[in-house]
């Protein structure tokens, strides 16, 4: 008898596992989105990089924040924008930030941005997000990204010489356990922007956290 090969869970199954099982750490709290997001040695340097290009503008952005997560970064940008959209995909994880964080600018909402339509915008921000879905995910919400003004992406990759791009299944793991990691400008993504500077970049065990912003129009 023949068998077939099991097929992986759906991402949205898959996230809402990895908080359900504290898959991230954190297994003293309700939700935990990972030492990359409550480090402060990583998020302050983080959110002061991206507050200051927020702030630069005369009129705050209407920003959609795309894999909010915990929210414990988000919170620390509602502030410089005139709306603040919060998406992600894990349904309980949205219901508990609904009740935890409040401002009049700020709506969460529950999406698969691989799938569903985005939120307008002006300035999206994808913070550890693409690393952890596999490369047809990636794709669908690259080329949904040039409708932003810009957008400001946040990857973990291995520091000095890697393939990029190594293909993944969705929700388990991120590419740095291939050696690799994601470059949105390379092959299969091929992402044209009409510039690519970098905000960020930090340096843990696992290799660099770069934080780019890309302009569209």
């Amino acid at each position: 008898m023949s068998r077939t090969q099991k097929k992986p869970w759906p991402t949205k199954a898959a996230m809402e596992q990895v908080y359900e099982q504290h898959l991230w750490g954190g297994k003293d709290q309700d939700f935990y989105s990972g030492f990359g997001s409550h480090d402060p040695e990583y998020v302050d340097p983080y959110v002061k990089s991206v507050a200051a290009f927020l702030a630069s503008f005369e009129e705050p952005m209407a920003v959609c924040d795309l894999g909010c997560g915990d929210f414990n970064v988000g919170k620390e940008l509602v502030g410089y924008a005139s709306r603040y959209i919060a998406v992600d995909i894990a349904e309980p994880l949205i219901e508990r930030n609904k009740n935890k964080f409040s401002d009049p600018g700020l709506e969460f909402r529950c999406l698969d941005v691989s799938k569903e339509e985005l939120p307008s915008g002006d300035c999206a921000i994808l913070r550890h997000v693409l690393q952890h879905l596999s490369n047809a995910e990636v794709q669908c919400i690259v080329s949904k990204l040039s409708g932003y003004n810009y957008a400001i992406i946040t990857e973990h990759v291995p520091e000095g010489e890697f393939i990029p791009n190594k293909d993944i299944i969705s929700g388990q793991g991120t590419r740095l356990r291939k050696h690799s990691g994601l470059v949105l400008s390379e092959p299969p993504f091929n992402m044209v922007a009409k510039e690519q500077r970098p905000l960020l970049t930090l340096a843990d065990s696992h290799g660099l956290m770069i934080t780019s912003l890309y302009t569209f129009f």
